[in-house]
């Protein structure tokens, strides 16, 4: 009997989760059991469910990929992660990688290479979009043969990357407080760290370089 493999749809925009769902649904041995449209509730989700896999969109509301990522992966959960996103950047392709995710796939892609990189991510291996193979080994190599200086951006911890996204989403700090199940001062507190790591002087500037890193979308 084929096996049925139980997943996840993280995204925050309808449609394309619609279409995720019927791709998946018309080749038989998938089943959606569950969608998200933020990344807290992703996580809620995958404890919820536990399913094979987890198609990833890495820029979402409330909390980014990368995070909803090492959320996962410090749970010990087996959910293989298939990150789904338009980004190309060499950095980020290496940072979302050592986070812990099991495949990479651009979401310009064709409908049968995604389906060739969640049966590979399924299969247990690594998967890479063709189009940006060529950044990640380039990105290894260099990352082998150079230790690069840290930048300011790099001296945030992931907790300020997640307070940063959601400043930039405009929520107020009691309310960042509540999503993170953290007091409204450890927020003020984290700001404080970001302002002064980064030389920032105003929540508009912290907005600015949201949306700059692709944290938040404007």
């Amino acid at each position: 009997m084929q096996k049925i493999f139980r997943i996840v749809i993280a995204e925050d925009h309808t449609i394309l989760r619609d279409g995720l769902r019927s791709l998946l649904e018309s080749r038989g041995n998938f089943e959606v059991v569950g969608e998200a449209a933020d990344g807290m509730e992703a996580i809620r989700r995958i404890n919820e469910l536990a399913p094979d896999l987890v198609l990833l969109d890495l820029n979402m509301p409330k909390m980014g990929g990368i995070s909803v990522i090492k959320e996962i992966k410090n749970q010990s959960h087996e959910t293989k992660i298939l990150a789904l996103t338009m980004y190309k950047d060499e950095e980020f392709i290496l940072e979302t990688f050592k986070s812990g995710v099991n495949g990479y796939c651009i979401k310009s892609s064709s409908s049968e290479e995604l389906l060739m990189a969640i049966r590979a991510v399924l299969a247990g291996k690594q998967y890479v979009s063709p189009e940006i193979s060529d950044k990640v080994l380039e990105g290894y190599i260099e990352g082998r043969k150079t230790i690069k200086k840290k930048s300011s951006w790099d001296t945030l911890t992931q907790r300020e990357r997640e307070v940063l996204k959601l400043v930039g989403e405009d929520y107020q700090n009691k309310e960042i407080a509540d999503y993170l199940c953290i007091s409204p001062k450890t927020v003020e507190k984290h700001r404080a760290n970001i302002m002064q790591k980064l030389d920032l002087h105003s929540a508009s500037a912290l907005t600015a370089v949201a949306i700059e890193k692709g944290l938040v979308t404007k």
